[in-house]
């Protein structure tokens, strides 16, 4: 995500090493840099020369602090400006009614069906809400099936009237439906359009109007740079949408629409999402976005992410085990599984400070798993409680049972132990117990 981006600006901010303060001479080259680096991910001319004009206003001639170099306090200043350019704070998502309404719009291909079954189950997991989908695209028979697919995957109700070729009554229908379901938030999917085709712009306004929802959501494919802030200015004029859902994320997104949507239609990012998960949804947040695109992780969303999936007990068992050194194979096999419900492991270690950047360049896939699991799954219940007791003939046999080499067997065998015995150490300087995910005492700094 960003990653030509945020090459750009790391060789921008270079100009800047080694300089004793900040000037009208030295930033120069910086600023020129920047603004190419913006327009290069497709932000708009104009909007990428206003933002750094501000950043020259703010740099020009300021002190640099004791050992703080010209450099960080420029990426500071980028980085307050590329949060408030995005919007500044987390915005408010209105799911209160009776029930509330969300009202989902956008192109042809932008990713809205698929987004609708991922907030649904956002507000089922996440709010504690009875959501039922709506499926109003009556051009496409398909986007009726997906949706019913998705909401059999996370168990949400959908509502379908395949014979009714009239979006605005089954929209109406759905609600009166909601009340003896009792649902307390609908979820309205729409047909994808183009905003040049006034017969369906048409449509979704009638259906707005007759709805009355509480938020009207743009979903946006984030692929589609400047093209889709464009298209945004045409909707948000015939729909007065209250915010905008930016998709795929993790596809080779120059950073446009993200940078350039708050700007153009001044309605705020409320949800990002990435890849075809049901739970790789998150709530858009400005300043951690900024830091992302920046190379300075996003150590926050990871440990947000980590304390949804380890919950208090399961963290306290989990302490105990390690403080008797009984930590085995099917605590690691039991974690793995929580890391990967975290999300994309790229993602994720790209959220941990100054790792992005190297990793941008490797293939990491969820996959990666696969080849451990294979091995523990080769394993006796006994030998998976027991890691002592497997000897070299055991590790012949598991060697043989997961399809990989003894040598790969050997090398999974003493990562494992270095882990232990990490664990162990850590264990005796009392530094476990304050690092487990989960737990309650654990508080982010303010």
């Amino acid at each position: 995500m960003f990653n030509n981006l945020q090459d750009k600006l790391e060789s921008a901010f270079k100009n800047l090493k080694g300089q004793a303060r900040i000037t009208e001479l030295n930033v120069a080259s910086t600023i020129k840099e920047i603004r190419r680096a913006l327009v290069d991910a497709d932000v708009n001319y104009k909007i990428a020369k206003e933002f750094t004009d501000k950043i020259r206003e703010k740099a020009t001639g300021e002190k640099v602090l004791n050992a703080i170099s010209p450099g960080q306090l420029m990426v500071k200043i980028v980085k307050d400006e590329l949060t408030e350019l995005m919007g500044g704070e987390e915005a408010v998502f209105n799911a209160k009614g009776n029930p509330a309404v969300i009202l989902i719009a956008g192109l042809q291909g932008s990713g809205k069906t698929t987004f609708s079954g991922k907030l649904a189950n956002y507000l089922k997991s996440k709010k504690g809400l009875s959501p039922l989908l709506v499926a109003a695209d009556i051009y496409r028979p398909a986007a009726m099936e997906q949706l019913r697919v998705l909401g059999e995957q996370i168990g949400v109700e959908v509502y379908i009237e395949p014979e009714n070729k009239d979006a605005v009554s089954i929209a109406k229908n759905a609600i009166a439906e909601s009340k003896s379901r009792n649902k307390n938030v609908i979820i309205i999917d729409t047909a994808g359009r183009l905003a040049v085709d006034e017969q369906m712009m048409t449509e979704v306004a009638d259906i707005k109007n007759a709805v009355n929802p509480q938020e009207i959501l743009f979903v946006v494919d984030s692929m589609t740079g400047q093209d889709a802030v464009n298209t945004a200015k045409a909707f948000n004029e015939r729909l007065d949408f209250s915010g905008v859902v930016l998709t795929k994320l993790d596809g080779d997104t120059r950073g446009g629409a993200a940078l350039s949507i708050k700007y153009t239609v001044n309605k705020p990012i409320k949800f990002v999402s990435n890849g075809e998960k049901m739970d790789a949804l998150d709530v858009f947040y400005p300043e951690r976005m900024a830091q992302r695109i920046l190379g300075m992780g996003d150590i926050t969303t990871l440990v947000e992410r980590a304390q949804q999936q380890f919950d208090e007990e399961q963290a306290k068992k989990l302490e105990s085990k390690i403080r008797k050194n009984k930590f085995d194979f099917a605590d690691f096999k039991a974690q793995l599984d929580q890391i990967k419900k975290m999300g994309n492991m790229k993602d994720l270690l790209g959220m941990i400070p100054g790792v992005g950047a190297k990793i941008k360049d490797l293939d990491i896939s969820d996959e990666s798993f696969k080849g451990i699991e294979a091995m523990i799954d080769s394993m006796t219940p006994e030998e998976r409680s027991n890691p002592d007791i497997i000897n070299g003939s055991r590790r012949k046999r598991i060697a043989t049972g997961s399809g990989k080499d003894i040598a790969e067997v050997n090398a999974f065998m003493k990562q494992f132990e270095q882990m232990r015995d990490m664990m162990k150490n850590m264990n005796k300087m009392g530094a476990f117990g304050r690092m487990m995910p989960g737990m309650g005492k654990f508080k982010m700094p303010s």
